[in-house]
């Protein structure tokens, strides 16, 4: 059996392990900080993810390996290539916008969160969500998933006293663990057939399974995929995401619509496409027709949301990111279908790319709103550029991002990129469903946003917006607005480089 070398790529692995490390200093310093300065903290958590993030421009000169097998060419346990690097950077990039929202958030909460702790498992779970996209073994790969996984089911329940947070936090808990204790008996069973956790050993192994062993194989890729369809938020495994959305502390619920989704795509593009590709007749039609009903149940359960109801806000944003995970599944599914997988892939990454600054816009425009109106009910929305017309018209362009429709251009160019990978996979039905979808979805996203420009009912309120909210809607606007000006820079970026 071969040994593992100890000699550590400090500078590839520096992403998740400053994070990690910032994560634990900010735990000890909450220790010796006053209450008054408790806020600290928060800025500390900040720069530490914007300097992680910054650390993957030394990592773009070329691919880097690490945790290596010993007399075993191309096996490693850990790789920053241009696929690790471009979803570490949304990982990265979307919690440090969580981050900025929370420092509001936890200023704001009458309750008292801990903010030590909060800090401390925020940056966990964003070091575990920057570290999968790197594994390249099953065992880095599910501890990456779980380290990512736990801190967010801690960060859900973290409101002390508060009932509805503690059952969210319960139910994501439950379901989550289930849908891992299922994944990990099909990783065992990948094993049982391969006698390998390596991806890229798996996928030359496991076309020369004994014939006797072909059936647990099967059961085991399928098994496998289960643990990540969860994570993608993918029906019939979506039903923890509106109530966990609402019990949340919203940027929590905006971290875990973005990265959450992104640690469930990238590890469902490892398993599928680089360990399991001559088993795209299993998990081609499956995860095909996971995209089929996600998005659907996803747009219809929006398009029900009552306006006047508590939080109906939240969960329409929650709906539509059940939605949106179903137009992520097209290209994966697709690269069943093709021979340029790379390119199918590269769809779902540039769509993931517009999908993280458009909806953590649109959830930073629901924290201000919910500053002074705690129920964040859609009706709440009414006559919000009356009052504050610029958050009013980047919520409406944030809308029309997420429903592909001009000035939204970006959003139009991520939806024809997945129409085209579906297409071209011969995936026609796949494609006509998409189409039914994004229909559906421009009533209730145009509905929110013609609410926004009425007349408001009432007394108008004014939405006082503090720096670090500002900071981060204005960061969002900014990168959507330049997306939407230059379109093609995301496709380009979004080169995997996987193969």
């Amino acid at each position: 059996m071969s040994s593992v070398v100890q000699s550590v790529d400090w500078l590839a692995i520096a992403p998740p392990t400053v994070t990690a490390a910032v994560g634990l200093v900010v735990l000890v310093a909450d220790l010796f900080v006053d209450k008054a300065r408790k806020a600290l903290l928060g800025w500390v958590s900040v720069a530490g993810l914007a300097a992680s993030a910054l650390l993957l421009l030394p990592l773009l000169d070329g691919d880097r390996s690490t945790f290596c097998a010993t007399g075993e060419a191309g096996l490693c346990s850990y790789t920053a290539d241009r696929f690790t690097l471009v979803i570490q950077l949304l990982v990265l990039g979307g919690a440090l916008l969580a981050a900025l929202l929370s420092v509001t958030t936890l200023k704001d909460d009458a309750k008292g969160m801990p903010e030590g702790e909060y800090w401390f498992l925020l940056l966990s779970s964003a070091a575990g969500a920057a570290l999968l996209p790197a594994s390249r073994d099953l065992a880095t790969l599910v501890v990456a998933l779980e380290v990512a996984s736990l801190p967010a089911f801690a960060l859900v329940g973290l409101r002390p006293g508060d009932r509805k947070s503690s059952e969210a936090a319960l139910k994501f808990f439950l379901s989550s663990v289930t849908a891992t204790a299922v994944s990990l008996m099909g990783i065992s069973f990948v094993y049982a057939s391969t006698g390998t956790l390596y991806l890229t050993r798996i996928a030359d192994r496991i076309q020369h399974v004994d014939g006797q062993l072909h059936t647990l194989t099967q059961t085991g890729v399928v098994l496998t995929l289960v643990g990540f369809a969860f994570k993608t938020a993918a029906v019939p495994f979506h039903f923890w995401v509106p109530d966990t959305y609402v019990g949340a502390p919203l940027p929590i619920a905006a971290y875990l619509s973005v990265v959450g989704k992104a640690v469930g795509f990238s590890g469902l593009i490892l398993v599928t496409v680089v360990a399991l590709p001559s088993y795209g007749d299993v998990w081609g039609p499956a995860l095909a027709a996971l995209a089929a009903l996600t998005m659907t149940v996803g747009n219809v359960g929006a398009l029900r949301q009552q306006a006047t109801r508590a939080y109906s806000a939240v969960r329409l944003l929650a709906w539509s990111s059940v939605g949106q995970a179903g137009y992520l599944l097209v290209p994966i599914a697709a690269a069943a279908y093709t021979e340029d997988a790379e390119r199918s892939i590269g769809s779902t990454v540039a769509y993931a790319l517009m999908y993280a600054a458009v909806n953590l816009g649109a959830f930073a425009v629901a924290a201000l709103v919910g500053r002074t109106r705690a129920l964040n009910r859609i009706a709440d929305y009414r006559g919000l550029y009356a009052t504050n017309p610029v958050a009013a018209l980047l919520l409406a362009f944030f809308l029309l991002c997420l429903a592909g429709l001009p000035p939204g251009i970006i959003g139009l160019f991520a939806k024809v990129t997945v129409f085209s990978a579906a297409v071209d996979a011969g995936l026609g039905w796949l494609a006509v469903v998409m189409a039914v979808n994004v229909v559906i979805a421009l009533f209730y996203y145009l509905q929110w946003t013609a609410l926004l420009f009425r007349a408001p009912e009432g007394e108008p309120v004014k939405h006082r917006a503090p720096a670090p909210l500002t900071a981060a809607i204005t960061l969002t606007a900014l990168l959507a607005i330049a997306l939407s000006g230059a379109p093609q820079l995301v496709l380009r970026f979004a080169d995997t480089g996987l193969f």
